[in-house]
């Protein structure tokens, strides 16, 4: 699914950002070499960073 239009970023890229330790939408995108352009998208890419770090807490945790 497309998280972003205007810099073309899928949810697979925000997700696979958001496992090497990105703490939030706006980190992820920096690091994936871009930066929010309309805003529209940031709520989605906040959910997906969100989603990714809870996966996280639950391996570690077992």
């Amino acid at each position: 699914m497309i998280v972003c239009s205007c810099n073309a970023l899928n949810e697979v890229q925000v997700r696979e950002i958001a496992r090497t330790g990105v703490r939030c939408e706006r980190e992820a995108y920096a690091r994936l070499g871009c930066r929010p352009q309309c805003g529209q998208c940031l709520p989605f890419a906040r959910q997906v960073v969100q989603e990714e770090h809870g996966q996280m807490e639950l391996v570690s945790a077992a």
